[in-house]
């Protein structure tokens, strides 16, 4: 685990209000306290429906949709140990939105998203480094909307639309196109929010096609089928998903209006997951989440 003052989560951009609005606020939490998020930073622009993952000292976020361009391409990080604004890293391979993002502690994945239409896609990144993403290989099928997670071998990429319930892997150290892990419990088409530590991949929240509250998870060294875990607080969509290697904690969504609500479940157990704290912001649709105690770190 990391051990400069706990595992940091970090919750980036999102829409917020109605009618939506994009911003450029980062939050963050330590992952194993309970407590409101505090102020971060912002990101270059404000953005929404990105994804994100981190090193123990990077994070870093695909932007997604900024105001200016619905397909960005652009990449950002930050420090995740100081506070302050996020710079630029580099470009994806083509601009996308609403991808998922999963990475080991050196290599960091960007599946799926939209262009306009799904994407099949998987691009890398050096963490350490700065520079422009690098083709990896392809997802099982083309999708948008869906989650990612990481033991430090394995990436996984979750749901999507067109609704589907696919669970795909792929090995990070080496480039290739991902195979079938297995099946969610139900369909999740929209805004997967995924977390892990080094053993277990969690899920949480949905539309399928109304909210759920339901919280699936995989042992990440098989495959297999997910298995339900318990609920979240509430039925809700739209979340961010960050972990450490004991806790998984979502933040935001939106159900019905947008919420400021933090989540956290031990992941090693099941249950329902408990009351953490509140975002500064309610907000949904985030640019990206990660921490610097994730699975993918060991």
């Amino acid at each position: 685990a990391e051990q400069t003052g706990g595992t940091r989560g970090l919750f980036a951009g999102g829409y917020r209000g109605s009618p939506n609005t994009s911003v450029d606020t980062i939050d963050f939490i330590n992952v194993d306290t309970t407590s409101d998020a505090s102020d971060f930073g912002n990101l270059t622009a404000a953005a929404v429906l990105g994804s994100g993952f981190a090193s123990r000292t990077r994070g870093v976020i695909s932007l997604g949709a900024i105001p200016s361009n619905d397909q960005s391409d652009t990449i950002d990080f930050v420090t995740i140990s100081s506070t302050g604004n996020a710079s630029d890293f580099g470009n994806l391979t083509i601009g996308r939105r609403s991808s998922g993002g999963c990475s080991s502690s050196t290599r960091g994945l960007f599946g799926g998203g939209v262009n306009p239409g799904g994407q099949v896609r998987i691009d890398y990144i050096t963490i350490a480094q700065t520079g422009d993403a690098v083709t990896f290989g392809d997802l099982t099928s083309s999708r948008t909307e869906l989650g990612g997670c990481a033991s430090p071998t394995r990436g996984i990429f979750v749901g999507g639309q067109p609704a589907n319930n696919t669970i795909d892997f792929v090995t990070i150290s080496t480039l290739g196109d991902a195979a079938d892990f297995g099946d969610l419990t139900d369909a999740r088409p929209m805004y997967n929010s995924a977390c892990s530590n080094a053993i277990r991949g969690l899920f949480g929240g949905n539309k399928h096609p109304a909210s759920v509250n339901t919280i699936d998870f995989i042992t990440i060294a098989t495959t297999g089928n997910a298995l339900d875990f318990g609920d979240l607080t509430r039925t809700n969509s739209e979340l961010a998903a960050v972990s450490s290697p004991t806790r998984g904690v979502w933040g935001g969504g939106h159900y019905p209006a947008k919420v400021d609500v933090i989540d956290y479940v031990q992941i090693m157990s099941k249950g329902n997951a408990i009351d953490f704290g509140n975002l500064q912001v309610a907000r949904g649709r985030f640019a990206g989440s990660c921490s610097n105690g994730h699975g993918g770190l060991g």
